[in-house]
């Protein structure tokens, strides 16, 4: 019985600045084939999007190649927490780029997405500041999507986001989203697996897809 194939996919996203000039990047693997190396610039927009912009790119990708099986790792746990209905997607701008990923994801007859730690993701990591850097001197090109901090790129101060009180709300309500959840698991879980590493983690995801920190370097 021939067993098919599982394509591996690496993806990423950043901008240089919340918002800033994006870009995005993946990788493809497949057992006997040649890896596949993709990068594309965005424009100016934001962290979110241009992670759901590689991931968006990385599947129509790996289907036109004819895969049926997809391991998808990805850096970004805010996304893959979505992708995965960890996380509600609350935020407006967030919403049809997720509606888009998922129906590419049951386009496939099988895709598990992870989370991999950033020191996993370093080839996509460097693919995105490729971009960025072949960018850099020339305007933005136009772009139907609208963008995370590049992991070791200096952040210029964001512009004043006439927004900001309804993005501190949607943090604010991830936040409490994700505290209400531990709490919960804490109750059911006699053996102490969960545990409070775990939920910074989780929050220090979400503050920092929002913008409202930066990205630790390394």
């Amino acid at each position: 019985m021939t067993t098919t194939p599982e394509y591996l996919i690496h993806t990423d996203g950043g901008s240089r600045g919340n918002p800033g000039p994006a870009a995005y990047a993946y990788t493809i693997e497949c057992p006997g084939q040649p890896a596949i190396e993709e990068k594309g610039y965005l424009g100016e927009t934001t962290n979110n999007i241009a992670e759901y912009t590689g991931l968006i790119r990385a599947l129509e990708h790996a289907m036109k190649l004819g895969a049926r099986r997809v391991l998808v790792h990805s850096d970004s746990e805010l996304i893959i927490n979505q992708m995965n209905g960890a996380y509600k997607v609350k935020h407006p701008g967030l919403l049809p780029l997720y509606k888009e990923a998922d129906e590419l994801r049951h386009a496939f007859d099988h895709v598990t997405l992870r989370h991999v730690r950033r020191e996993h993701n370093k080839r996509t990591d460097r693919l995105c500041n490729e971009a960025l850097d072949a960018a850099a001197g020339r305007a933005p090109a136009a772009s139907t999507y609208s963008p995370k901090l590049t992991k070791n790129s200096p952040a210029p101060a964001a512009p004043e986001d006439p927004n900001r009180r309804d993005l501190e709300r949607l943090v604010r309500d991830d936040v409490l989203t994700c505290l209400r959840a531990s709490a919960a698991a804490w109750a059911r879980d006699k053996d102490g697996k969960l545990q409070a590493e775990h939920v910074w983690e989780q929050i220090w995801s979400i503050l920092i897809e929002a913008g409202v920190l930066k990205k630790r370097k390394g």
